[in-house]
């Protein structure tokens, strides 16, 4: 158990290092490309434990695409360098070619069966983009909470 899960941490590093190397991603940004994407896969191991894997899919893309922002805030650079070789191991691949190979083989109820739920993650990876993409870029940056802290104090003590 405790190998898979370290081997599942090296292997997710790894690919989502060989990701950004294949984007011509920046050197400098290549260990936070790596903790972006072995992040969402950890986040989707261990939620396919427990749900299904459209669901699974949008929790490690809402991880991906967190870090992602957090990085682009702290790095000041396009969200793009993390969140691409990021969400790579999420995407179905093995989904959308086994549709394919079904629908040559003439088998169209597995065909149906893995295109559907293809689509379901490759929707479920939409939405999770979408949903931490439409925070404000002010709200993952310190100065914001300090300021939004502040105000609060001043407003408190105006009460009084």
């Amino acid at each position: 158990m405790i190998t898979t899960t370290i081997l599942a941490i090296v292997e997710s590093f790894l690919a989502t290092l060989a990701y950004a190397v294949l984007f011509n991603v920046p050197k400098q940004y290549y260990t936070a490309c790596g903790i972006t994407g072995m992040a969402g896969w950890l986040l989707y191991l261990a939620m396919c434990q427990v749900t299904t894997v459209a669901l699974a899919s949008f929790v490690g893309t809402l991880a991906v695409v967190l870090i992602s922002r957090i990085f682009t805030v702290r790095k000041k650079c396009p969200i793009t360098i993390f969140l691409v070789s990021g969400i790579i191991p999420l995407v179905p691949g093995a989904g959308i070619y086994y549709t394919a190979y079904y629908l040559v083989t003439g088998q169209m109820s597995l065909a149906a069966v893995k295109g559907l739920e293809a689509v379901k993650i490759a929707f479920a990876i939409v939405l999770g983009i979408i949903f931490v993409v439409s925070i404000p870029r002010d709200a993952f940056q310190i100065r914001y909470w300090r300021a939004k802290r502040k105000r609060k104090r001043l407003k408190n003590h105006g009460n009084m």
